[in-house]
């Protein structure tokens, strides 16, 4: 009883000093005349800055025939431009004393740079530059096309998780964008022309498509002043096309069997969820963290410890424009077969469904989640991310911290109704790889 009145106070302490903390920090925006919005959150705690630009172009915008292409365009945003040439980006980035990073989901295609205050000017125009007057060189571009394809063979090669993931989203989904890998298919790669990149880039890559975050030791005015500067010259691009298809309810059970030489069977089980903005999703993070985050959660401490019949097990179900997968992913222990493995998972989701959860059980997760969602906040970092993401992906950047009270609102009845209405036989996609043929 003792850790129960623990967990419950953890969070009531979490989520009061998170309401502290939004009403000591002001977030405020501005939108250029090209359509291109920028927020900005001041913290002089150190001396240094980030920038995040988030670009509303992921997998889920391309069609057959140009699949990779977001993922593609992650790789050429670093090869040069008119005034920054040829790996000149990286380069004058490190001499300012900069980073960087980017990466590509189905939904978005994000780049964040690291700096000291100081060098805010150059991270600017180094944006400005690529954004305005990316190179299209075809040596380069045959290069990169290169690169990608090899990037795309390894992982498949060097990654099960990876590999049964594009057969499982491919059957799970038929009419919608998710279905495709975000690294595209290997023919679509070798054949992209270079107008099919120069469109793409002209719609996704314009300034009206993007939102920028910029957080630390740098007040608004400076921001509003740089980006006024380097960013409002560059046209408006086209309004790209909204995504209208919707993904059919699914209608029975999908099974899929791959094979390759693995050291031990893999399964996973998909089933279809929701979208950011869903009332259930909250409900499913803390049904996915109640399965299998940490060691006490309900699979882990059944299947891997106790019973050992998996090595490990681990559940996916994140944020996204359109409603996505709730995923199950296992690696069976020798000698144990996938049947075996995939009968115990259900069996474990039907006592949920039938005799729900404990009030303890639903605390410890929340307690997690708040924890979490509190030491992202802590960094400037966090904030610019958390930032971005939220306004994308919940409609509005104070969404994130209205999550605390989201998690807070969700009872031990709703875990049971949100797993008894979706992690159904009908509403899945099983998909098995193994090095032999198993399961017909």
């Amino acid at each position: 009883m003792r850790s129960f009145f623990f967990l419950l106070t953890s969070i009531i302490i979490c989520s009061s000093v998170l309401q502290a903390e939004t009403k000591t920090e002001e977030i405020k925006s501005f939108t250029l005349e090209n359509g291109m919005k920028v927020f900005v959150i001041e913290d002089f705690s150190i001396p240094n800055a980030n920038m995040y630009l988030f670009y509303k172009v992921g997998s889920r915008n391309e069609y057959p025939g140009i699949t990779g292409l977001s993922h593609f365009f992650e790789h050429m945003m670093f090869n040069g431009a008119k005034k920054y040439g040829p790996k000149m980006f990286d380069q004058t980035m490190e001499a300012a004393g900069g980073s960087n990073n980017a990466y590509t989901s189905n939904d978005v295609t994000v780049y964040t740079n690291w700096f000291p205050a100081s060098s805010a000017e150059v991270i600017f125009d180094l944006e400005a530059d690529r954004i305005k007057d990316l190179n299209f060189d075809d040596k380069m571009i045959e290069s990169e096309r290169g690169v990608v394809l090899s990037e795309r063979s390894t992982w498949l090669e060097n990654s099960n998780y990876v590999f049964l993931s594009e057969q499982v989203e491919g059957a799970a989904f038929i009419a919608h964008p998710y279905r495709w890998p975000v690294i595209g298919y290997e023919s679509d790669i070798k054949n992209w022309s270079k107008l099919d990149l120069q469109n793409y880039f002209k719609t996704y890559y314009a300034p009206n498509n993007c939102v920028v975050v910029v957080s630390g030791a740098i007040n608004f005015d400076e921001v509003k002043k740089l980006a006024t500067k380097y960013f409002s010259v560059i046209p408006t691009g086209p309004q790209p096309r909204q995504l209208h298809t919707v993904e059919p309810p699914q209608i029975g059970e999908k099974r899929v069997f791959a094979q390759k030489d693995v050291s031990a069977s893999n399964l996973m089980i998909s089933y279809h969820g929701v979208d950011a903005k869903s009332p259930n999703y909250y409900t499913l993070v803390l049904l996915s963290a109640i399965l299998s985050e940490g060691s006490t959660s309900r699979l882990y401490k059944s299947l891997v410890d106790e019973k050992q019949l998996a090595l490990d097990i681990t559940t996916n179900f994140s944020y996204s424009f359109d409603p996505s997968l709730f995923t199950i992913y296992t690696i069976c222990s020798d000698n144990v077969a996938v049947s075996t493995l995939e009968n115990a998972i259900y069996d474990e989701i039907e006592k949920l469904v039938k005799d729900g959860i404990t009030e303890k059980e639903l605390e410890k997760v929340k307690n997690q989640k708040l924890m979490s969602l509190y030491q992202n906040l802590e960094t400037i970092n966090g904030r610019a991310h958390s930032t971005g993401i939220s306004e994308l992906f919940f409609g509005d950047y104070n969404k994130i911290f209205d999550s605390a009270e989201e998690y807070q609102k969700v009872s031990v009845t709703d875990i049971q109704e949100t797993a008894k209405k979706y992690l159904v036989k009908s509403n899945r996609t099983v998909g098995i790889l193994s090095s032999v043929e198993e399961g017909r």
